[in-house]
């Protein structure tokens, strides 16, 4: 088998398989002469459909690609969340409502918050986010796992969107993000890249990067593939938004630094022209650069200032992750096999568990370590079938064990409110695990020329939870030449992480945080951990339609996804201590809804001038019963870009992003009524940037560029909601210049 399609049946292109077979391209629909149909129809979708999303479909509906080149172009500063945010049905928010960290932002898939977006590498799943303990408000102090893999090692970014991402599992209800890594060649390949940013506000924290890649062939059936990356990214100064700080304390803080060092390996031996065994090993570190930020407390305090002058480290993550994988073909029949180890260590100074402190550094010393393994078998067979139509069968399973040990996460002292039941004060365990076995079954039906059906289910049974069952029904009809019409159905769903179902983990507030109808008596509140949870499930729904002929695509796809069983901290008591102090745990929401509209507009002006432009307008994204938004998210986001191919060698580039309003609570976790500067909006704003790409020869790009060309910089106001939706830093202008050389 060729190297190059061995290469190319990754389990993410079976998943892409589905996503793209309903726009229904018009390669799926070319006339085959009499008798060949079959033959030629059941290649399109293992090799053909890839290679047309690349070329012609760069946003078709429901999946988004980012090629090698785009990155290339506009190169991202240091996290990949840089460039899938202009991706339509994509933003940035943190991972709910409250504003809380609000500049740990992460990818948000159609308003369904970043703990529905899955974030893999090579098809791999990334957990290590799951290592950090989740704040009452459904916050975690994390950038979340987009930027685990350096932008100069990366060969495109997948995005799926909606009912073609539910066959993923656990975390896929609102989508993929599938990062796919440069793989081994036939002939020595390399690359070193230096990247720098130098924002024009002096507060703002600037960009150094520079990386390297190295691939080719060792001996006879062996070849290999060598990345490694070092990237800092300084904080934003505390001057920042000195403008908002409450009656002369540490203001809300800016964006934090990160310092990246990344070193992956993967080696590969073709056993047969049609098999090929692939070891990987990497290892990464983040080390955070603090900005001073804190999840409740206006104030702040002169330590968090402190830590913040001097660009201390809070936190470190370091994770490693080990991969064996093989994969086959066999006459048509192709198959992969993964055994996957994921650690991570992630180290913080102690952040407080409780009321006013929560989320802040109580001291400059005290670190406690969090550890997550995850342990992986998966592996998938597609076959072709000729039975009465033409079909490609893909069938597959996994099992995965997550093991986290966590002790700092359950010191909470229960000396003030007493003792909650279920926990055994001498032996407040910090460790939990949980297994999960999937299976999933998926066909590709080739009805006619012009209709493909793909029903699939996936089970899945988690050693907590119990079973669940995820059907799927997608299907595209192409009704004339360059215009289909697309449809799918998916439910998905999410298990309860392992800080909400632990009783041992707990969260304390002396009275201002208890919720409102159910005042202290005396003794606090608590918020516990609920082995009782039920997962998260969400009926996802879209059509839509595409018109691609000439070089012109266009598309509109409407979704809409009935969310049940959101898991939140409850407002209602269920026990009380002897100390009288109140028991709230984690609960299910009854029900959510998220509904949305994404088009996309791709006009050939000229041979060398395009104009590509997407929307996204959000209908609703809230919770039924509070009302309450699930993320901080715009009314609607649009992303144009104007790209003109001056001369072989030089291309220029011009974007604008314009956000709508966003909206913020109308009421507190507590459940008081927002008031005053807490129900503020973030009005509409727009981000122009410019860049240009040289080939100054053949082996050396010169890429440079000026982002938020008009210096439309929005500032923090308040830690959490107390300035509404304006509880993120919108950089200003910056200028880039990033200088790779081949060989």
């Amino acid at each position: 088998m060729n190297k190059r399609l061995l290469l190319a049946a990754t389990p993410s292109r079976l998943a892409l398989l589905t996503g793209l077979t309903l726009a229904a391209f018009p390669a799926g629909a070319q006339e085959q002469p009499s008798g060949s149909a079959g033959a030629a129809t059941l290649q399109l979708p293992m090799v053909d459909v890839v290679a047309t999303a690349e070329q012609q479909l760069k946003q078709a509906p429901g999946v988004s690609i980012i090629d090698r080149q785009d990155i290339e172009r506009e190169p991202p500063a240091n996290d990949i969340s840089e460039l899938v945010r202009k991706m339509p049905g994509v933003n940035l928010t943190g991972n709910s409502s409250s504003g809380q960290y609000g500049n740990n932002r992460q990818i948000d898939l159609r308003g369904m918050g970043p703990e529905n977006t899955l974030i893999l590498i090579d098809g791999k799943p990334v957990r290590s986010r799951n290592s950090t303990r989740m704040g009452r408000s459904g916050e975690r102090n994390t950038r979340g796992d987009s930027n685990w893999v350096p932008a100069n090692a990366i060969d495109r970014i997948e995005v799926i969107r909606g009912p073609a991402a539910a066959r993923y599992g656990s975390g896929a209800a609102g989508g993929v993000v599938n990062i796919i890594t440069k793989p081994p060649t036939d002939t020595y390949t390399g690359s070193v890249s230096v990247y720098m940013n130098q924002p024009e506000d002096k507060d703002e924290g600037d960009t150094k990067r520079i990386g390297f890649t190295l691939a080719g062939p060792l001996w006879e059936a062996f070849s290999f593939r060598l990345f490694g990356n070092f990237a800092r990214t300084d904080a934003d100064s505390l001057s920042l938004n000195q403008p908002f700080a409450v009656d002369g304390g540490v203001p809300p803080a800016g964006r934090e630094g990160v310092e990246n060092r990344d070193l992956d390996g993967l080696l590969r031996w073709d056993l047969t022209p049609n098999q090929a065994l692939e070891f990987e090993a990497g290892y990464s570190r983040q080390g955070n650069i603090y900005a001073g930020d804190r999840a409740v407390n206006e104030e702040g305090t002169a330590l968090l200032e402190q830590l913040a002058n001097e660009g201390a480290e809070t936190n470190v993550l370091d994770r490693t992750s080990i991969a064996l994988t093989h994969r086959g073909e066999w006459g048509g029949t192709e198959s992969r096999l993964l055994l996957y180890y994921e650690g991570t260590q992630n180290k913080r100074l102690n952040e407080g568990l409780a009321g006013s402190g929560e989320g802040s550094i109580n001291t400059n010393s005290a670190r406690s370590t969090s550890v997550l393994n995850n342990y992986e078998i998966n592996g998938d067979i597609s076959i072709p079938i000729d039975f009465v139509v033409p079909q490609r069968l893909t069938m597959g399973a996994e099992y995965l064990k997550e093991n986290l040990s966590d002790p700092f996460s359950v010191t909470q002292s229960t000396g003030l409110g007493g003792v909650p039941a279920g926990i055994d004060q001498n032996n407040r365990s910090g460790k939990d695990n949980a297994e999960t076995y999937a299976a999933f079954v998926e066909d590709n039906v080739y009805v006619t020329e012009r209709l493909t059906v793909t029903p699939g289910v996936r089970f899945d049974h988690h050693s907590k939870y119990g079973s669940n069952v995820s059907p799927s029904l997608n299907a595209a009809y192409e009704v004339f030449n360059g215009f289909s019409v697309k449809g799918g159905i998916a439910q998905a769903y999410k298990a309860p992480n392992l800080y909400q179902s632990n009783p041992n983990y707990l969260y304390y507030t002396m009275g201002f945080g208890c919720p409102i109808g159910f005042p202290s008596l005396g003794a606090g509140c608590y918020v516990q951990g609920n082995p009782d949870l039920k997962p998260e499930t969400s009926l996802n729904k879209e059509i839509g339609v595409v018109y691609d002929q000439a070089g012109w695509n266009a598309s509109v796809t409407y979704f809409h996804n009935d969310y049940k069983d959101k898991i939140q901290s409850g407002l209602v008591p269920v026990g009380q201590t002897a100390a009288n102090g109140r028991v709230f745990r984690w609960e299910n929401t009854p029900e959510a809804v998220v509904e949305g509209i994404e088009g996309n507009l791709l006009v050939p002006l000229m041979e060398t001038l395009s104009w590509n432009t997407n929307l996204t307008y959000m209908i609703q994204s809230k919770d039924k019963t509070t009302g309450e938004p699930l993320s901080l998210i715009p009314e609607y986001t649009i992303n144009s870009s104007l790209d003109w191919n001056a001369t072989e060698q030089l291309f220029f580039r011009l974007g604008l992003t314009h956000y709508g309003k966003q909206e913020a609570r109308t009421t507190n976790i507590q459940g008081t009524a927002a008031t005053g500067t807490q129900l503020l909006e973030r009005k509409p704003y727009s981000v122009v940037d410019v860049s240009a790409t040289y080939d100054i020869n053949a082996s050396t790009r010169l890429t440079a560029g000026i982002s938020n060309l008009l210096d439309e910089q929005l500032l923090r106001q308040a830690v959490s909601n107390g300035y509404g939706a304006n509880s993120y830093n919108e950089p200003g202008r910056a200028y880039f210049v990033s200088l790779t050389a081949f060989f």
